[in-house]
């Protein structure tokens, strides 16, 4: 048989067929290295993300009992047609009169009302403790909402927040009659007068320091409906003057305090008839505070 001849350079068949096996087989295993990889940083990016957080509950649970929760001698102070009832009749005034709530431990209040000679007190007590079913608003917050909304039902304001001053764009030195750059971004003629004024005219009609007829702001008398301190985490106190049937008056002042998540009210109004003179603002007010504040010690309890 005739030998084949060899030439340098020439690579027989055999080899090139294994040359070829062998890198199909590195490339697959590469591939199946890269797809693991990335499937390997997929699951561990998952498994190190930050679950979102969760807000802090409220800082109460439950709510006191209502209508024992003020002391007799306070209720007699409170409403002073008491003095003229029998033992009997008196007791059962002081009791109160429990509200009807459907969750005692989210709501709860009471009722105290007496006669007197020239009209009738009544203290109504309303406690509420605030739970908020977003995990990302706490209790306490949520609370705050409903606090904000009852403040502004009062007709007292809402402090805002004061924006950031923007500052002025700094300009270099311009020589006389060349042109700088206002903080609104219009050009302005350097050495032009800003007001008539500025020259010698006359002030126009409208500006200028205001006549001696201008009203000024009603003065206030310290009684008027506004935030209270020391009073709870915040608190206010509201007083309205009405009428009621015939020529009687009726004045109603409340105070609302808020602690964590529990937002306490007490409204303590007097009606007059009659001739009788209106109801005292200071009076009612200073009485209410004082039973505010003695609550507030009772939830710190």
């Amino acid at each position: 048989m005739q030998r084949k001849r060899y030439s340098p350079g020439r690579v027989p068949g055999t080899l090139l067929g294994l040359g070829a096996s062998l890198a199909v087989v590195a490339g697959a295993l590469t591939g199946c290295s890269a797809a693991d990889t990335a499937e390997d940083v997929t699951v561990d990016a998952k498994a190190g993300a930050a679950a979102a957080p969760v807000a802090p509950p409220g800082r109460y649970r439950t709510l006191f009992e209502p209508c024992g929760a003020v002391p007799q001698a306070t209720l007699r102070d409170l409403l002073p047609g008491t003095a003229a009832l029998t033992d009997v009749e008196r007791a059962a005034v002081l009791r109160g009169t429990a509200a009807v709530t459907y969750d005692t431990d989210r709501r709860v209040g009471c009722a105290w009302t007496a006669d007197s000679g020239n009209g009738t007190h009544r203290l109504v007590l309303d406690v509420e403790r605030v739970v908020s079913y977003d995990p990302t608003v706490s209790d306490a917050a949520r609370a705050q909402e409903v606090y904000t909304r009852k403040q502004l039902a009062a007709g007292i304001a809402v402090p805002e927040t004061p924006a950031p001053t923007p500052t002025a764009p700094t300009t270099a030195a311009t020589a006389s009659g060349a042109t700088k750059v206002s903080a609104t971004g219009a050009a302005t003629p350097t050495g032009t007068p800003s007001s008539p004024t500025a020259s010698g005219g006359a002030t126009p009609p409208g500006t200028g320091a205001p006549s001696a007829g201008t009203p000024s702001a009603p003065a206030t008398t310290g009684l008027e409906p506004r935030l209270l301190g020391g009073l709870g985490d915040i608190a206010f106190v509201g007083d309205a003057l009405g009428t009621t049937g015939g020529s009687g008056t009726q004045r109603v002042v409340s105070v609302v305090f808020r602690t964590s998540n529990v937002i306490v009210t007490v409204e303590y109004r007097q009606r007059t008839t009659g001739a009788a003179a209106a109801p005292d603002s200071k009076e009612l007010q200073d009485r209410a505070q004082n039973l505010a504040r003695l609550l507030a010690d009772r939830l710190e309890e």
